[in-house]
């Protein structure tokens, strides 16, 4: 996921021979909460549910909610090749292109998330669900009367066709998470049946089914892997309507779609337009808000934030500003140093770069205050290692002694608390003996190598906005001897070159759910270190992450996952991947006073909960004259 302009909390993946000593836990143990065979209207990865069969609704939805109006915002996530600053395909599915942000919202899936539980799915295109074979089976019961949007039947046969065509055509974010799904097949009375292979995680199946669903048809007729503006053909809520490449997009309602009055869709899909707007300068993007050209906006810049909302509309009502909750967990945002490059490779090369950031500093002068530092890859969650490891997490890490270092053992490594003035003496000093004793020495005040060559860094970015934040960071890192620059490219070749692995430093964010998925392993398992497109954008390639990863997406219950997960944790942060940036539990939210929404806020995904949920209030929108 795109790293934030200046760092806000705002969904989804061998082993060498010493991993065989880790307790792997059976996959799908906890799905056995339902008896074996039984048809089950939802899943979950320990077989959980909050909503009962017969289930009318999801309780952080107006049910009888209005519906029209528009919904004209700014884009703040983006799933595989998804921009969100700009887009010339409209093809979300592959890695060739930007395509815009939330296109997957065409698409109908199998079954649908619910946004106030961890990990629970619910029926949508299948209406039920039946698990074989210890777990390695399942039969998906489709309703009939699904559709796509030219009136087609959804069938058993485009189900099969889509996963056969995503395994091995798709994104490799997709391609990759889904290599244990073995077979997909069309079964009697229309069902889908879905195989996978032994060992693979819990939460594959879930992934599974939440994979988009395409038109065998459409797609038979049109090349899958070609970049193109050719709206698809989908069978969800909306549909594309108006475009303009790089500029907006427009998401219409779908006023006959079939599932409408589905539990996992009442109340939802309320607005007849989802547009958003695109700005490649940010400050370009706050003027547009400030003169109402479009109605909702997450402010990402604290500065902004603390200094810019003081505006007649904000001063007279019109524009209400608030913070929604966000109990997501943040993840990890920094930047990430590409290990593939020759200069990083030491391990106190890039702990020295870590100790010249004086985030003390950047928060108090910078930031207003409004952040906290991250530490953890799974900040802001009940899976962020602390003190000193449980005999739970021991036991995991105790195989692995002698081959992670040593701290790994003792309290869970934080990153260093400045005196913040900006050029910490004492940090600085430490860094310069870290990067002596990996070789690095001054050379007129440059740090060169053995070889005569220079130690340079080029930090990479597509926000001209991030300038201001690395800026100081790098007279830090020339008070020491290193070459450091910030470049700053258009959106598209800054995805190039991602794509690529073509950086040295990069700032990104990695977002996760609070139970992660087959998902999280793009980011840090070894495949994917190669992989073109992948995230894995620091090149982690170390099988004792492999082996925690499995253990982590195989554990049997919540106490193992949060177990496996802490013990991950402490691994990945003794590799100093990363410096670590920020973090904050709630989003800023900027909204002309148009909108209504639910009294209940789901605690999992605030930004799929406004397009769902919210809704135009007719009678706000007359009184200022927007939104309708």
């Amino acid at each position: 996921m795109r790293a934030r302009p200046d760092g806000l909390t705002p969904t989804r993946r061998q082993i060498l021979k010493a991993a065989a000593a880790v307790p792997f836990a059976a996959p799908f143990a906890g799905i056995a909460a339902f008896a074996e065979d039984s048809e089950r209207y939802g899943l979950s990865y320990f077989g959980d549910l909050k909503y009962p069969a017969d289930f009318a609704h999801f309780d952080y939805v107006n049910p009888d909610a209005p519906t029209g109006g528009r919904l004209i915002r700014t884009a703040a996530f983006g799933a595989f090749n998804q921009s969100l600053l700009t887009f010339d395909t409209l093809n979300s599915l592959v890695l060739k292109g930007q395509a815009p942000a939330n296109e997957l919202v065409i698409f109908d899936t199998l079954m649908a998330r619910a946004l106030d539980e961890p990990d629970a799915i619910y029926g949508l295109v299948a209406k039920s669900v039946r698990v074989l074979d210890g777990g390695r089976r399942y039969v998906f019961r489709l309703r009939p009367e699904a559709r796509f949007h030219d009136g087609s039947p959804l069938t058993a046969d485009d189900v099969v066709f889509s996963m056969r065509l995503l395994k091995d055509k798709g994104h490799p974010d997709i391609v990759e998470s889904i290599k244990g799904l073995a077979s997909a097949e069309v079964g009697s009375d229309g069902e889908v049946v879905v195989t996978f292979a032994a060992g693979v995680s819990r939460g594959m199946p879930l992934f599974v089914a939440g994979l988009p669903i395409l038109s065998k048809a459409y797609y038979t007729a049109h090349d899958f892997e070609k970049s193109t503006m050719e709206p698809p053909l989908g069978s969800g809520p909306y549909r594309i309507g108006r475009f303009e490449a790089g500029s907006y997009i427009e998401y219409q309602r779908v006023p006959d779609y079939w599932g409408k009055d589905l539990p996992v869709n009442r109340g939802q899909g309320n607005f007849d337009i989802i547009r958003y707007e695109m700005y490649r300068n940010r400050t370009v993007s706050l003027e547009a808000f400030k003169a109402g050209q479009y109605l909702m906006r997450e402010e990402f810049t604290a500065r902004d934030w603390a200094t810019q909302y003081n505006f007649p509309a904000v001063i007279d009502g019109r524009v209400k500003t608030f913070e929604l909750p966000d109990g997501l967990p943040s993840g990890a945002q920094g930047w990430f140093l590409n290990m593939r490059r020759p200069q990083f490779a030491d391990i106190r090369v890039r702990e020295a770069l870590g100790l010249a950031f004086d985030f003390e500093w950047t928060n108090k002068n910078l930031f207003y205050g409004s952040y906290t530092r991250t530490a953890s890859f799974f900040e802001n969650s009940d899976l962020k290692a602390t003190g000193k490891p449980s005999a739970a997490e021991l036991a995991l890490l105790e195989p692995f002694r002698g081959r992670v270092p040593d701290e790994v053992f003792g309290e869970a490594w934080v990153p260093p608390v400045s005196d913040g003035s900006g050029h910490d003496r004492t940090l600085l000093r430490r860094a310069s003996e870290l990067l002596k004793a990996a070789g690095w020495v001054s050379d007129n005040g440059v740090l060169k190598n053995a070889k005569g060559e220079a130690l340079t860094i080029e930090f990479l970015e597509d926000d001209p906005g991030l300038e201001r934040i690395v800026q100081p960071y790098l007279l830090n890192l020339k008070l020491l001897g290193v070459s450091a620059t910030v470049r700053t490219i258009d959106a598209a070749q800054y995805q190039s070159r991602l794509d690529d692995f073509d950086f040295d430093a990069t700032s990104r964010r990695f977002s996760m759910s609070p139970t992660p998925d087959e998902g999280i392993s793009v980011f840090w398992r070894s495949d994917f270190a190669k992989l073109q497109g992948s995230r894995n954008y620091a090149g982690i390639a170390d099988p004792v992450i492999d082996a925690l990863l499995k253990t982590m997406l195989s554990a049997n219950s919540r106490v193992e996952l949060e177990a496996a997960a802490r013990a991950l944790d402490r691994v990945l942060r003794s590799g100093r991947y990363w410096v670590p940036h920020w973090y904050k539990t709630s989003h800023n939210m900027a909204v002309w006073d148009v909108y209504g929404r639910p009294d209940k806020v789901p605690a999992y995904d605030n930004d799929a909960g406004i397009n769902a949920t919210w809704w135009i209030d007719r009678a706000r929108a007359e009184k200022i004259g927007k939104g309708l």
